[in-house]
């Protein structure tokens, strides 16, 4: 695995000694990451772990001062990626309020920003980011959610920053299309009720 470098937007230092800690402080995040991805409790369970035994065993690699959530990010989506490569491309039906139902039971520690943040994403917002393509939902959910710079995705998921833009567009723009079809059904279900 080559040195990563993160120049545009350092996180702050970590001290060796302090590796562990704050690496495991980005459990949360990398979790629902794993989450979204996966869409399964068990095998989001199993990508961070196997994400924190490679950040553990690379951390000769990670260089002090850059970004480090940014760095574990990117071992996440590669062994992500690997993953889905070694085992084919299966497409998995999922009960969004289930895998949301799993993560809040999972987590009883969330911090306030976290409770505002899945208040936000109410049901049709989730079933919207779970009909998108996953190169999509990827990019948009690691611009919009985990708010990484498109410098950062681009590195995380290893495509040219246009690409980033490209999909981060694109993904929106589904997000919009299919928000805007559920609404309307709502509004027309409502509509031929009164009458």
């Amino acid at each position: 695995m080559p040195v990563l470098h993160f120049p545009l937007r350092p996180g702050p230092s970590v001290d060796p000694q302090d590796f562990e800690s704050a690496a495991l402080g980005e459990l949360d995040a990398l979790y629902r990451a794993a989450l979204r991805l996966t869409r399964s409790a068990v095998e989001a369970d199993d990508l961070v772990q196997d994400t924190f035994v490679k950040a553990f065993r690379g951390r000769a690699r990670f260089e002090l001062g850059t970004n480090l959530r940014a760095w574990l990010f990117t071992i996440l989506m590669n062994t992500w990626r690997n993953r889905r490569r070694d085992a084919g491309r299966d497409p998995v039906d999922v009960d969004s309020a289930r895998v949301e139902h799993t993560a809040e039971a999972a987590d009883g520690t969330a911090s306030p920003e976290e409770l505002l943040l899945r208040s936000a994403l109410d049901v049709d917002l989730k079933a919207a980011l779970d009909r998108m393509p996953p190169t999509f939902r990827e990019a948009v959910w690691l611009r919009d959610v985990e708010e990484f710079s498109y410098a950062e995705i681009a590195r995380i998921l290893d495509v040219p920053i246009g690409t980033v833009m490209s999909r981060i567009s694109r993904g929106r723009r589904q997000l919009y299309e299919y928000l805007t079809t559920a609404a309307a059904a709502v509004a027309s279900a409502g509509a031929g009720g009164r009458g």
